[in-house]
């Protein structure tokens, strides 16, 4: 059989794609579980969770709320229904009219300060989970479910990358070519060896590749690898989609809809270790406020994010309400951001990730010292 010099590259890849990272708790069998989440392009805050008790919002052309009621004045959208009973039982709480230090509306920009955790846009090339596991060292060690590790996750050793949805992968021939290769580097060798590992503990953990790349079938993966004896405690999912500037109804409400399908999926995964796990599901930024020409929304300012899990003291919308009116809107058109994300983030991997304050505001998110950490977040 001959062997092309593309298939040996996409071999090597395919290999590469596996891991470098040295997997295992080292006997923590209680160590706690974080979830990224990560919406890229900027979900709609507004109809995500609704505010009907704003008075003013009658006056943004969104129709009725129909969704659930969380306490009077916060709703959820119809599609995101299934989370109520989570609200209820604790296991739940939404962070309203917050943002990363960013207002310029840019999706690339947004995200790369989500994902660097400073407010400079490009200033850094690693990202502030990264740095958060490199202060823990290796008792963290972290997974990134798709193709590429995301720059949240860049600056740590102990960081892989796997879709454990793709059934294509190489074929004998050309894994038997690779591995001859890079048997005796001693970069290379090290690395084949970390991703024979890392598969190994998919294929236990997840079992054979499906080849369905819903937002299910990631999440429940990523639940059944958390729950795993040797897998990750730190894992981050990114979901694509979520910029609606026409029809935003219904192309919203299919995206919202995975989404709590796919939160669902993570829990059942998850299993027992959910009692112990922290989910937090952030975007770039909001969106505008009224609807636009197109049935759509353009890219706002203030949002919102979830914090869900077990070990999650929620059941309440955490909020610094600005209100609606339009004096109210940061530039008159989008909801102001009254909460600093990087407290809510800095609330997590203090309280229950184990970084010291200190680091967190020097390494972690430096130059934050000014945002203190949400109290009373994450249970003891």
């Amino acid at each position: 059989m001959s062997v092309t010099r593309r298939a040996v590259l996409g071999g090597a890849l395919s290999l590469a794609g596996l891991g470098f990272a040295r997997l295992g708790r080292a006997g923590v069998a209680d160590a706690p579980r974080f979830v990224f989440v990560l919406l890229r392009g900027a979900m709609d805050g507004l109809a995500a969770v609704p505010v009907p008790g704003d008075p003013d919002w009658g006056g943004l052309g969104r129709g009725e709320v129909t969704g659930p009621s969380l306490d009077g004045t916060f709703a959820l959208h119809p599609e995101l229904a299934p989370l109520e009973p989570w609200f209820r039982d604790g296991d739940l709480a939404i962070v309203h009219a917050t943002c990363m230090p960013y207002d310029q509306r840019s999706h690339f920009d947004g995200q790369d300060v989500l994902e660097s955790g400073v407010p400079v846009a490009g200033a850094r090339r690693d990202g502030w989970l990264g740095r958060a596991i490199g202060v823990i060292g290796a008792k963290t060690p972290a997974f990134a479910l798709g193709d590429e590790v995301p720059l949240v996750l860049r600056g740590s050793p102990l960081v892989t990358s796997y879709d454990p949805t793709r059934s294509a992968r190489a074929s004998r021939a050309i894994r038997s070519t690779v591995e001859q290769l890079w048997a005796s580097d001693p970069l290379l060798g090290a690395a084949l060896v970390e991703a024979r590992r890392t598969e190994a503990l998919v294929r236990r953990a997840v079992g054979e590749p499906s080849g369905e790349r819903s937002a299910r079938a990631v999440a429940e993966a990523a639940g059944r690898l958390l729950a795993a004896e040797e897998g990750p405690d730190v894992v981050v999912l990114e979901l694509d989609g979520w910029d609606t500037h026409t029809g935003q109804d219904q192309r919203l409400g299919r995206q919202l809809a995975g989404l709590a399908t796919g939160l669902t999926a993570l829990r059942g995964g998850l299993g027992d270790a959910w009692r112990r796990t922290v989910v937090v599901v952030a975007t770039e930024f909001g969106r505008t406020a009224r609807v636009n020409g197109t049935a759509g929304t353009d890219h706002g300012v203030g949002g919102a994010a979830l914090v869900a899990g077990g070990a999650v003291r929620g059941g309440r919308v955490i909020a610094d309400w600005p209100g609606l009116a339009t004096g109210r809107l940061h530039d008159g058109r989008d909801l102001r951001a009254t909460t600093d994300l990087r407290a809510i983030l800095k609330a997590v991997v203090i309280d229950h990730l184990g970084v010291a304050p200190r680091s967190v505001d020097t390494v972690v998110f430096p130059g934050s010292s000014g945002v203190s950490a949400a109290r009373d977040l994450v249970r003891a």
